[in-house]
């Protein structure tokens, strides 16, 4: 049963009056709270999650599930070679959480799968079946999960292969996978890394874990076909057409950039599009919808992101160069018959990249040397009425990082449009004075009311040196849907450094690429990158800032020579509703 706002808000408060009266007490409707919970506070890696994706049922908005890289099945640090802290062979990534309450508790489970999370030294790790944190089925079909997770829920098929709600809803959860075995004849795919999918119907028996939780997931399907051995699948996203008034009601669709020689500079990297539509066990060859060319004349391309609107129009998003300007832009390209066909595609807004090059990564960071990466790839939502459809506006809201005034002086743009992306207004500042806003990510409830925001707040300007704190936040924003000019806060968490992240070499922080938020019409709920529980080593602070200084010292042993909860990262997250 649905309710309009003010009715579900007078609602909501009647019952905290009778909890209080009767003694109980009662939920906070908005808050924080940690997602990765069944993460362990030490040692490092496994106290490492990032890079969150977050999905809320259409049709029972009460369930929340989200994923984000979760290092909790790796080895320790000091298993074997203490001052080295690598991916386990073979070990899953793509951590997955569970929430009844519209986002207010998380549960992690637990099923079987290869581990490594008892490997902790001093003797060389040697990983085998046992409890796992990540997706199951991965490890049994010659195949681990390597996290960039993108989730999304649409309606499950009958008996007969047609699309509905009254069916019930079937979750999927893309992410990037690698063989296994590097033996050639026992490869499950051709390639470097590919794309696959896991899928459930059962969404309560699958948070239950065990082996009834393991068996309600069915086997990853590799999407990313056609690939060459070098092939470097990345940065995936899924979207489900979830509003039953589309004439392509329940088309999967997965989008992704096509590293054609293992990401190597200049190497061909198209954006590919396949798409599903008997519900995800098969999949169409890949649709390229960019030149696949990455030269001085025409730029690269990253970050794609995919949302429909009422009438079935599948629109994908991305940052890439302009080759007449030669500036980074937003583009656009938009299938009007399911997926089959893609328009050329459009620039639809100009980016100004964030950061400051660090020597030590030789990319773009937030906050300073051997910090923090940073993009400016495009988040996008569509009020698209979902589940039904009906009376939809298709708003088009999207946001990005962007850093046109100047270091330290960042912004969290936001454009929109309310004519299928034909025009958009002007970008408007999104973000709270004084924050320097990264990994923003916008949601538009399906009724076009309500627009929030997340991101990652740093506070302090970009550090030219390890020993300066580096503070960092999850703000929630808000902005009516009627003047999405006008932003208010909702929430701000908890302060840390981002000096306790970690990149699993340790040369520099990690935090990912992005932060995750999905609305409702009576609510939202955000998922970011957090660094409340992460203790600053002293120890990497000099191993850091000697590279830096390009006169490396020997790297420390993270479990041994800094406190103990040094890379602990988190996913915090939680439901906010409209003022």
């Amino acid at each position: 049963m649905y309710y309009n706002r003010l009715s579900r808000r007078v609602a909501l408060t009647f019952v905290a009056i009778v909890l209080l009266l009767l003694g109980v007490p009662a939920l906070a409707a908005d808050g924080d709270v940690l997602v990765t919970n069944g993460s362990p506070s030490s040692p490092f890696a496994q106290n490492k999650q990032n890079e969150p994706g977050v999905a809320v049922n259409p049709s029972d908005p009460s369930v929340v599930v989200a994923g984000s890289n979760d290092e909790i099945d790796l080895e320790a640090c000091n298993a074997g070679d203490q001052t080295t802290c690598p991916f386990t062979a073979g070990v899953g990534l793509s951590g997955v959480y569970f929430s009844f309450d519209g986002g207010q508790s998380w549960s992690q489970p637990t099923y079987s799968g290869l581990t490594a999370r008892d490997c902790l030294g001093p003797a060389a790790c040697t990983p085998h079946v046992g409890d796992i944190g990540t997706l199951p089925l991965y490890f049994e079909n010659g195949l681990m999960s390597n996290g960039d997770p993108s989730l999304a829920f649409g309606p499950k098929p009958g008996a007969d292969g047609r699309f509905s709600w009254s069916n019930g809803a079937r979750l999927y959860y893309a992410n990037l996978a690698g063989n296994l075995s590097t033996s050639r004849d026992e490869r499950a795919f051709k390639g470097f890394i590919a794309i696959a999918v896991s899928r459930t119907d059962d969404v309560a028996a699958a948070a239950a874990g065990g082996n009834s939780g393991k068996n309600a997931w069915m086997s990853p399907v590799i999407v990313s076909s056609r690939m060459s051995s070098t092939t470097f699948s990345d940065k995936e996203n899924i979207w489900v057409d979830n509003a039953a008034s589309s004439p392509n009601f329940g088309n999967a669709y997965v989008c992704w950039v096509s590293f054609r020689s293992n990401g190597q500079h200049g190497a061909p990297e198209p954006l590919m599009v396949s798409r599903s539509t008997n519900g995800g066990d098969t999949w169409s060859g890949p649709k390229q919808v960019t030149q696949a060319a990455n030269s001085v004349g025409v730029g690269g391309r990253q970050g794609c992101t995919m949302r429909t609107d009422s009438l079935g129009t599948l629109y994908v998003f991305w940052e890439g160069s302009d080759p007449s300007t030669k500036q980074s832009v937003q583009f656009m390209s938009r299938s009007f018959d399911g997926g089959n066909s893609f328009e050329r595609p459009i620039a639809v807004a100009t980016v100004v990249d964030v950061g400051k090059l660090d020597p030590v990564q030789g990319r773009l960071t937030i906050d300073g040397v051997a910090g923090a990466r940073t993009d400016s790839f495009p988040s996008v939502d569509i009020a698209n009425g979902a589940p039904t459809g009906a009376n939809a506006p298709n708003t088009i809201v999207m946001t990005w990082s962007d850093a046109r005034n100047g270091l330290n002086h960042e912004e969290a743009l936001v454009q929109v449009s309310t004519d299928g992306g034909n025009s958009w207004s002007a970008p408007i500042n999104a973000a709270a004075s004084g924050d320097r806003p990264d990994f923003p990510a916008v949601a538009i409830s399906p009724d076009g009311q309500d627009v929030y925001l997340t991101y990652d707040a740093f506070l302090n300007p970009w550090r030219d040196n390890t020993s300066d704190v580096r503070n960092m936040q999850g703000v929630v924003r808000f902005a009516s849907g009627s003047d999405p000019s006008t932003w208010s806060t909702l929430h701000r968490g908890a302060t840390g450094d981002a000096r306790g992240s970690s990149a699993n070499s340790l040369t520099s922080e990690f935090l990912g690429d992005y932060n995750y938020i999905a609305a409702t019409n009576d609510f939202s709920v955000a998922v970011w990158n957090d660094t409340r529980d992460a203790a600053v080593c002293p120890a990497i602070n000099a191993f850091r800032q000697s590279i830096v200084d390009d006169s490396p010292i020997a790297p420390p042993a993270p479990n041994a020579d800094c406190p103990a909860t040094f890379g602990n990262s988190d996913i915090f997250g939680g439901r906010f509703t409209a003022p």
